[in-house]
């Protein structure tokens, strides 16, 4: 099967490189499920895997893409049955088990969640991981209990694939939305989504963060980490709560306790790689629900697999707007 493939030389533990090849369907792993794969995305962490600037990549030979949808070809796994369309996200996909990347791919039945009703397996790979952690960072805010009645809520990596989704969510829910971009050229975007202020990323990037800045928002989504989540912090309300999912910026939080034990609030982790399957399915479910198909439309464009190589460099250097669905076949 043709598959695009993260390897390295032998006895390099530095270099990584990806090129397509025709990949032996019996070398992929064990598991209960065979997937003839129809769609995947391009997200940050496969930009990273294609590319090597990241060593997200941890067994070799990897097929990448963190997003698959597709068939059921062949199970042995109890409930799931041929001709089945579903979605997996996470789970170790193009880190650890081979992703999307490919013709088929061989999971476990667990990991599956079927495909929502009314949703086509295209919209389903447009949502994908990103717009799936979207869902999961408005659940966090709600289940901690804010509402749109407790003021604004701000979006950093505004124009990205989580951002983009957050913003069409959090609007639709009723939120003022403010997003926070370093591209001023996407603002016209953005307020199509949902967006009702734009704020510069420099605002929470350009040094070092204060212990406590001005209470402003009730609430934040942020893609980013590092010191624009530090900054963050320091201007939520009191109350409040950041739901955190990303790391564009860096894995460090240089930030002060301050905010926390003077002013209550929360930092809320947010994971979608392996959360439970309920949560999954919850997620899901209200996305098929609640997020809006002709805004979902606006932020994807499609690119055949061989495009993937391309577009993961433009999606590390800030190039990509919204959601990238790969077709694959």
């Amino acid at each position: 099967m043709k598959a695009l493939v993260v390897d390295r030389p032998e006895g390099d533990r530095r270099t990584a490189a990806a090129a397509f090849r025709d990949f032996p369907e019996a070398e992929l792993p064990e598991g209960d499920v065979l997937l003839r794969v129809t769609h995947s995305t391009v997200n940050y962490k496969d930009g990273l895997a294609v590319t090597g600037r990241a060593p997200v990549v941890r067994r070799f030979p990897m097929i990448p893409g963190i997003d698959i949808v597709g068939t059921v070809e062949e199970s042995a796994h109890p409930g799931v049955t041929p001709g089945q369309q579903v979605v997996v996200n996470g789970w170790g996909l193009g880190e650890t088990h081979p992703g999307g990347y490919a013709e088929r791919a061989r999971v476990r039945g667990e990991w599956l969640v079927p495909l929502p009703q009314g949703m086509t397996p295209a919209e389903a790979a447009a949502i994908g991981t990103a717009g799936y952690t979207a869902m999961l960072c408005v659940m966090a805010l709600e289940q901690y209990g804010l509402t749109p009645e407790r003021g604004p809520v701000l979006v950093t990596g505004a124009a990205g694939g989580v951002g983009s989704v957050a913003i069409a969510l959090l609007a639709q829910a009723g939120w003022q939305v403010a997003a926070s971009t370093g591209r001023p050229e996407e603002a016209d975007y953005l307020r199509s989504l949902g967006a009702t202020e734009i704020v510069p990323r420099d605002r929470f990037s350009g040094g070092p963060a204060r212990p406590l800045g001005k209470e402003t928002w009730a609430a934040a989504v942020d893609t980013v980490g590092s010191k624009t989540l530090a900054a963050i912090l320091s201007e939520i309300r009191y109350g409040g709560a950041v739901a955190a999912c990303g790391l564009a910026q860096g894995m460090d939080l240089p930030a002060s306790v301050a905010p926390f034990i003077l002013r209550g609030v929360s930092l809320l982790g947010v994971d979608s790689v392996m959360a439970p399957r309920e949560r999954r399915l919850e997620a899901w479910s209200r996305l098929a629900r609640e997020l809006d198909r002709g805004k979902l439309a606006a932020m994807t464009s499609t690119i055949p697999l061989d495009q993937v190589p391309r577009v993961a460099e433009e999606i590390l250097a800030g190039k990509v707007r919204g959601r990238v669905v790969v077709e694959i076949g």
